[in-house]
């Protein structure tokens, strides 16, 4: 994370509890804690697993609960923090989530532990995007907020690289439950912070909330998600996928129809027509789905091909969360000297290399770790964090202050669904080397697209 005391306080806002440093590191902090508490269930499900006699079906529903009800929502809740403020909203998201991972925290059984992971998602969902309206006002001045956004983008992929760490580490030594207790006490911290360091945001009590939009996008998304995810266990045209994607792709074409009539649409269509944009967008979430993608299948090769235990797989990881928290740190430079677009651009790329080099000898079952996994576990990071940054400071240039929920929301769903749908598309039908390939290629191909466009 870049250093937050570094950030010229003349650019905060005028208003009490506006500090910028430490105004930057409370909503970073929720923010590494939301994408953490997504990832915190990964390494330890096989222990829940066993814990309450769940078979794979429940144990996949489980995992996803949280994505589900998250990527649904935000671009709802990032209406609402436009309509009510983004202090507002921040509160009122913070405290669903601190009652929802509490109930998490101390459910007795897997029905409360699954649908407080459903709760959790739905507090996310307007805690993240309300951060971001917050993080506008903490930093009006376009040069200040753009700062602020080169560190912020690599926030996200540092707080997934945090969950699967911590949360092996603690099962090993523990149980599951301990890593639980992380987002409460995050969310509870915040809560009580919030009034003094953040300030108050303006609400906009003309704009009305486009409820049809909502209820269109929030169940196309969630049922698509739902049937990419159990492609995991069944095959793609079987009805337990077809189903809910069909009925998610029905649902998402009724939201774009509905958005085209509306008043005040839930996402003006006209917001994602921007090039530079759109293509920032795709590699927030590329770049999202190749570093979930590589934690899944290094985690299931060490553990099952090799033999690790979790601590032992979580550890190979530490590396990887190193590097990329220098990388961020230089970040914000970097795209000080050279632009958004070039860094976004150069990351990929960097991004790319670090797959390849995973693919040729990451999964090869005798290779050593110094120069088989080592390599390619740090150039991935490097490339993340970079494209993260600049492709952050790219997708919110040029928004306009009122609008700043709507590209929280935009971009949060972006990361959200990067992941689910990659993994669906490459895991399924191919092997884990192909994979890794393909998502190197990828990468490779949006570096590229991102170098033509200005």
């Amino acid at each position: 994370m870049a250093d937050t005391q570094s950030w010229n306080t003349t650019t905060a806002a005028k208003s009490p509890g506006s500090a910028p440093g430490p105004a930057f590191a409370l909503l970073g902090t929720v923010q590494m804690s939301l994408i953490f508490t997504l990832t915190s269930l990964v390494v330890p499900l096989p222990r829940i697993g066993r814990e309450f006699s769940l078979d794979r079906d429940d144990l996949i529903l489980l995992s996803a609960a949280y994505g589900l009800t998250f990527s649904g929502l935000l671009l709802f809740g990032g209406r609402v923090a436009d309509r009510f403020g983004g202090r507002r909203a921040l509160t009122a998201g913070l405290l669903v989530f601190t009652a929802a991972s509490l109930a998490a925290l101390l459910a007795p059984g897997p029905q409360t532990l699954l649908t407080a992971r459903f709760a959790q998602g739905v507090g996310a969902a307007l805690t993240a995007p309300a951060a971001m309206a917050v993080l506008r006002a903490v930093f009006p001045q376009p040069a200040a907020y753009g700062r602020a956004m080169a560190a912020w983008g690599g926030l996200s992929v540092l707080g997934a690289t945090a969950g699967n760490l911590l949360s092996g580490v603690i099962a090993a030594i523990a149980s599951w439950r301990p890593a639980l207790a992380v987002p409460v006490a995050v969310a509870a911290f915040a809560l009580a912070l919030a009034p003094r360091l953040l300030p108050a945001t303006p609400a906009s009590p003309g704009r009305f909330l486009d409820l049809l939009g909502a209820l269109l996008a929030t169940t196309g998304i969630t049922m698509a998600s739902y049937g990419l995810v159990l492609t995991d266990a069944h095959p793609w045209g079987s009805a337990a996928v077809l189903a809910p994607l069909l009925t998610g792709a029905a649902l998402l074409t009724g939201f774009l129809i509905a958005e085209r009539r509306a008043h005040d649409p839930l996402l003006p269509l006209g917001f994602l027509r921007d090039r530079r944009r759109a293509l920032a967008l795709a590699a927030i979430g590329l770049t999202a789905a190749g570093t979930a993608t590589t934690f899944v299948l290094l985690s299931l090769h060490l553990q099952q091909d090799r033999g690790w235990s979790a601590l032992q797989t979580s550890a190979a990881f530490v590396p990887f969360a190193v590097a990329l928290l220098i990388s961020g740190r230089a970040a914000g430079p970097l795209i000080a000297r050279y632009g958004a677009p070039t860094v976004t651009s150069s990351g990929l790329a960097v991004g790319a290399t670090g797959l390849v080099l995973l693919a040729l000898t990451g999964l090869a079952p005798h290779s050593p770790y110094a120069y088989g996994l080592l390599p390619g576990l740090l150039l991935l990071p490097v490339g993340a964090a970079a494209s993260f940054a600049g492709a952050a400071v790219v997708a919110t240039d040029g928004v306009e202050p009122q609008q700043t929920g709507l590209a929280a929301g935009v971009m949060n769903t972006a990361m959200e669904l990067g992941p689910t749908v990659v993994l669906a598309a490459l895991l399924t039908p191919g092997s884990d080397t192909t994979s890794l390939a393909a998502t190197a290629v990828a990468f490779a191909a949006a570096a590229f697209l991102n170098t033509r466009t200005k």
